[in-house]
């Protein structure tokens, strides 16, 4: 079984080509370090709940939009070797969280184990 880091985030549509472009990097240093999969996706059909949604748990703004992730590993020994290395990587360590494309307060991540997979 693998190991999957995800994210949950709200990008504001006008930063969208900037998030891309920093996912692009990132994904790139990433799979250098080890991870076997990179992945940024953007909303595409995600609607705001009665009780709980994606857009209510980033809490989306009416000029944003969400934004999933996730990178795999093969365990997550190898995650936490990988992520060390990243972020101890000149590329990423340099980057400023206040001039980041999104508001990293209403980022939500987690480690987890895999319990089925094809």
């Amino acid at each position: 079984m693998s190991y999957v880091d995800g994210f949950l985030l709200a990008v504001p549509k006008a930063k969208l080509s900037a998030y891309r472009a920093l996912a692009r990097k990132a994904g790139k240093i990433w799979m250098e370090y080890g991870a076997l999969q990179y992945v940024e996706c953007v909303e595409d059909d995600v609607q705001p709940g009665k009780t709980t949604s994606f857009p209510q748990a980033v809490k989306l703004k009416k000029d944003e939009v969400v934004v999933f992730s996730y990178i795999v590993y093969k365990s997550r020994a190898q995650r936490d070797r990988v992520n060390k290395q990243v972020m101890a990587d000149p590329r990423l360590a340099s980057m400023d969280p206040k001039t980041l494309p999104f508001d990293g307060k209403r980022m939500i991540w987690g480690g987890f184990k895999g319990i089925v997979e094809m």
